[in-house]
């Protein structure tokens, strides 16, 4: 098994292999293109397909337009051999000379791969020596440990800076998620209804309301990812709403500290 940080991934909705992968890979290659004269990006596949929708280009666009011109190009009826979510980034010079050229894709949660050749993804190391849930359960039961102490055994020793990280941006996405009104994104114009559900649970009865808030925070959430907001993958951004609700609603209705949030 790989580290948490894995699992858990900060970054721009609303799709993790659509919008956060692609913005993971532009920040790589331009890191390594800071002075190109100009940009050409082609999305082949399923995420040239839907990128509009998901807003691909929007993500790319921050990272490298303020850098040098970028175009971006659609090739939702080629697929690369490796995945369906393929890209290509090239720069060019200011003779319009290419300079670089580098093919990655975008496999889901956030991950990048770059195929069979790789070039700047450097491999992650297996961190848990254990693969099973079932084998975890019977290590804290042999040693009287926590799973969050397996974690800690396991994980580098900035494990919990970095999940203190996953805390804060989860807080705040419910947090923005409850005080943004107004319409979604895109043609449909779908009002947002975290806000209005976050009212009516604030009026129920205490035995109504613990429900009604966590719903409240896990639709905010997802509503924040939708609008292309900031929010943690869990494992990815369809899914980003339910475990920042719960334990949001831990933390402010049953004043657990940070400390037993992270070990949570």
């Amino acid at each position: 098994m790989k580290s948490l940080r894995e699992l858990f991934r900060i970054g721009k909705g609303p799709s993790s292999s659509h919008t956060m992968g692609p913005q993971k890979a532009a920040k790589i290659f331009a890191s390594h293109n800071m002075h190109a004269a100009s940009f050409e990006v082609t999305l082949y596949g399923s995420l040239a397909a839907t990128g509009r929708g998901h807003m691909t280009d929007v993500a790319i666009d921050e990272v490298l337009r303020p850098i040098a011109p970028l175009r971006i190009e659609w090739q939702p009826q080629v697929f690369l051999p490796f995945h369906p979510n393929g890209m290509k980034f090239v720069a060019f010079d200011n003779a319009g000379n290419q300079t670089d050229e580098w093919i990655c894709y975008s496999v889901g949660g956030g991950a990048l791969s770059e195929g069979e050749k790789g070039r700047w993804l450097t491999g992650l190391r297996e961190v848990y020596k254990l693969n099973t849930l079932r084998e975890i359960q019977d290590w804290c039961e042999s040693n009287g440990r926590g799973y969050w102490e397996y974690v800690n055994e396991s994980e580098e020793e900035d494990i919990w800076d970095y999940l203190m990280d996953v805390w804060k941006a989860m807080k705040e996405s419910v947090e923005r998620g409850i005080d943004h009104e107004g319409a979604l994104p895109g043609p449909l114009n779908l009002p947002r209804k975290g806000p209005i559900y976050y009212v009516k649970a604030s009026g129920y009865k205490q035995s109504l309301q613990s429900r009604a808030l966590v719903y409240a925070y896990a639709l905010s959430v997802s509503e924040e990812n939708a609008s292309g907001g900031i929010i943690v993958t869990a494992p990815t951004c369809g899914s980003c709403g339910v475990l920042p609700a719960v334990l949001y609603h831990l933390s402010k209705g049953h004043n657990f500290s940070d400390t037993r949030i992270l070990h949570a």
